[in-house]
């Protein structure tokens, strides 16, 4: 089944420049294309795609706030944000707001469906070329809540170890060696942990670790 993609993007020559991008993959479908953040909402509202390329700044609703209410609907798709580089701050405001993933504009079109893929599957996307900074603000963003919540406290502590490697930006094959675990087993307590913590996706199971305060 191919995936059902919307793209939300301003500016129209970067708008056609994706449709024919994703147009050469084979499992990915554009369903529906958005100018700015209220017909990006309708759309997706509508039409009720897998995953939502959203560009953080548009006319009439930006972004960060069409980001949180197409997250707060039933069944929501995946958003995924195309950033820049000098836009972090932003992009940590669209994490909280309910975004799977980001992804650099000018990323390469093998990196582009990759991320559409892993955000259709639940596992969200985090730009290596721009994690550090992203996580940095996410951190010095969000303080930690006086206590631990039910949902990580629930969790064992090779899940909390997991999580928390997933939170230093880590992917799985990473953590497999720093865990010397397998890979399998990896994503077997990836699974447990977005489960347990109640997270849409991998991304969201992140933003949980810092405000949580298991970060430090």
């Amino acid at each position: 089944m191919r995936i059902s993609v919307i793209i939300a993007e301003d500016e129209a020559l970067v708008r056609a420049g994706v449709v024919l991008v994703l147009g050469a993959i084979p499992d990915i479908e554009v369903v529906g294309e958005a100018s700015d953040g209220t017909t990006a909402i309708e759309l997706a509202a509508a039409v009720r795609p897998d995953v939502v390329l959203m560009d953080l700044r548009m006319p009439r609703i930006d972004g960060i706030s069409a980001t949180r209410k197409i997250c707060e609907s039933v069944d929501a798709p995946a958003v995924l944000v195309l950033t820049t580089f000098n836009e972090q701050q932003a992009v940590q405001q669209a994490l909280a707001a309910g975004a799977s993933g980001f992804l650099l504009k000018h990323a390469a079109p093998a990196n582009l469906a990759e991320a559409i893929r892993a955000c259709a599957a639940g596992e969200g996307w985090l730009d290596p070329a721009v994690v550090g900074g992203v996580l940095t603000a996410l951190r010095s963003a969000t303080p930690p809540t006086p206590t631990t919540p039910a949902t990580v406290v629930g969790l064992t502590n090779r899940e909390r170890e997991v999580l928390v490697l997933m939170a230093m930006g880590y992917a799985n094959a990473e953590i497999s060696a720093r865990l010397f675990i397998s890979e399998a087993t990896t994503r077997t307590h990836v699974s447990h942990v977005i489960a347990k913590t109640g997270s849409r996706d991998r991304t969201q199971a992140v933003v949980l670790a810092y405000r949580s305060g298991l970060m430090g």
